[in-house]
């Protein structure tokens, strides 16, 4: 009689694992910490894209704490610099892997260069706090600049990337330009 039980009780112990590991989650059920466009993943390559983009997101995020955990033992300003470093790191690596699977790759390098352009602002706001006055206030303004100015030139980029020069058609993908003829002498 006792042996049964033992034999029935491993049975069932080895039956139940058996289920367990035979049963999957369905795809269906949604998982609170993602957003509902990000819980099912077209199935065959995409699914592995976006795989791939997410361990390199986690990646960014670990490197982003790591980062952010070095400024921690800084005083004062330091660490108010240190900081914007690492979130300004960690905003251009994540418009950089945006921009890596992303289907309108210009746009994306726009924002690429947007989110580097911000990113080093914020920087240099934190490094300008260390001044006074006068010097201060040219060192913003200064900071303004150079920010607008790389906004300006991806702006450019941009549109040179999205339309062809007036008065032409862009040439066929996979071709280049017709040349100039050459003058002789």
């Amino acid at each position: 009689m006792k042996l049964t039980g033992i034999a029935l009780a491993l049975a069932f112990a080895f039956a139940t694992a058996a289920q367990a590991q035979m049963t999957q989650t369905p795809a269906t059920k949604a998982d609170p910490a993602k957003p509902r466009t990000e819980q099912t993943a077209p199935a065959g390559a995409g699914a592995s894209e976006r795989k791939a983009k997410d361990m390199e997101e986690e990646k960014i995020e670990a490197q982003a704490k790591a980062d952010k955990a070095k400024c921690d033992p800084m005083k004062g300003n330091a660490k108010d610099i240190c900081m914007a470093e690492a979130k300004g790191k960690e905003k251009v690596a994540k418009a950089e892997l945006d921009a890596k699977y992303s289907k309108d790759p210009a746009k994306a390098q726009k924002k690429v260069s947007d989110t580097k352009a911000e990113a080093t602002y914020d920087v240099a706001k934190q490094k300008c706090d260390d001044q006074k006055g006068e010097a201060k206030d040219a060192c913003m303004k200064q900071a303004r600049v150079e920010r607008d100015q790389a906004k300006g030139k991806a702006e450019k980029t941009a549109e040179k990337t999205e339309r062809p020069a007036a008065g032409g058609t862009a040439p066929a993908a996979g071709t280049s330009a017709p040349e100039k003829p050459k003058k002789s002498n």
